[in-house]
């Protein structure tokens, strides 16, 4: 089962901002930028998400936060991620996308 970021950075307050390296980095590792997916070598559709650029790019201007929450064709492939796991991505994205 993919690891869940804590979303409150540690500190228990649920006011922490989430950030890429914090938070939103480890999963995207572990579900996205693999060997058969979107790593640097050999990008599915062309596209790597393999850096914080990459990432935010494709969440803020692709389709990678609705093909995460995606039913009909979800990202990963294999399904659904936890829906704590995907949280952390939308609140990424509230956050403003921030690196560090």
């Amino acid at each position: 089962m993919e690891p869940t970021p804590d979303p409150d950075n540690g500190n228990g307050n649920g006011n922490a901002k989430t950030t890429y390296v914090a938070n939103v980095k480890t999963i995207i590792d572990n579900s996205c930028a693999t060997a058969s997916c979107h790593d640097a070598t050999n990008p599915t559709a062309g596209l790597p998400l393999t850096n914080y650029t990459q990432v935010k790019n494709a969440a803020q201007n692709g389709n990678l936060i609705a093909r995460m929450n995606s039913t009909a064709n979800p990202m990963p492939q294999s399904g659904l991620l936890p829906t704590a796991t995907r949280a952390i991505i939308d609140k990424w994205k509230t956050d403003g996308f921030l690196e560090n």
